[in-house]
């Protein structure tokens, strides 16, 4: 089983990026789990048909310490498991506790050893590495693959760029790894140019880029991946290469973060700030 985590800035379209691609690896009949860790219990809509789910916390909250399996863990497109953790209600407590409440559910509950075929587990990370619990994925091992999900805009590179510095702190205690970028387009200047040349300085790939295309947005407000709501458009052919590339991907790294100046002095010569 590969256990894999996508980070990137908020906004940047992990949730979008995870689905999609999960649904290219289920297409091609891989058993996936995919664990959303974003307190907004986004991360599964499109597999399940737009159906808002029920979060582990609200269904602790609801019914205490009592939870069976099928209560926090429903069926997705082409057989995928779909896990929302959910977080606290607004303005009490951490909604990364929410992702560690959430795992260790799952784990007592048998959600990873049921029947022993599953391929991948998928955790859509919210946001940034930015406290203990929205980094329990990579910081207790439970993935070990990181896939960042990034675009040529300047605020996208740094958030990649801090990621790129959680992943080497905890990489020296458990074999946690990254495994490329993924550039989801916003269609700026050199843009594929310039994440390249970013993987390169960071010591990864690029491992695919997925150009920006109203196909996704007509997807997502028919409540289905691109893959499920239009199998013969070139969008759903861009989530199959890149489910197909990170399945047969060899590549993982500690990366080497860029400093400040370094990282400046990238986006200048691409001609961001120009």
């Amino acid at each position: 089983m590969r256990k894999v985590a996508i980070y990137g800035k908020g906004g940047i379209g992990k949730s979008t990026t995870t689905q999609n691609t999960v649904a290219g690896l289920a297409e091609m009949g891989k058993k996936v789990m995919v664990v959303g860790c974003d307190p907004k219990a986004d991360s599964t809509r499109l597999l399940l048909g737009g159906l808002a789910q029920k979060t582990v916390l609200d269904t602790l909250r609801e019914e205490g310490e009592d939870v069976e399996l099928d209560d926090v863990l429903k069926p997705g497109y082409r057989n995928t498991s779909c896990v929302e953790s959910g977080g606290p209600e607004p303005g009490v407590g951490c909604a990364g506790r929410g992702i560690i409440t959430s795992i260790n559910l799952l784990e007592q509950l048998g959600a990873y050893e049921e029947d022993k075929s599953l391929d991948y587990v998928f955790y859509d990370v919210l946001g940034d590495v930015v406290c203990g619990g929205f980094a329990m994925p990579i910081r207790d091992g439970k993935a070990e693959e990181i896939y960042i999900v990034v675009s040529g805009e300047m605020m996208a590179m740094y958030a990649a760029n801090n990621i790129c510095k959680g992943i080497v702190k905890f990489a020296q205690a458990g074999s946690v790894r990254l495994g490329g970028l993924i550039c989801n387009s916003r269609k700026v200047d050199n843009e594929a140019q310039m994440i390249e040349e970013f993987a390169k300085k960071l010591g990864t790939q690029m491992i695919h880029f997925v150009p920006r295309e109203n196909e996704v947005q007509r997807a997502e407000i028919n409540r289905k991946t691109v893959i499920d709501y239009n199998p013969v458009h070139p969008q759903a052919d861009e989530y199959r290469m890149l489910a197909k590339k990170i399945d047969e991907n060899k590549l993982f790294v500690v990366p080497k973060p860029l400093t400040i100046p370094e990282l400046e002095a990238l986006l200048i010569e691409f001609g961001l700030f120009n």
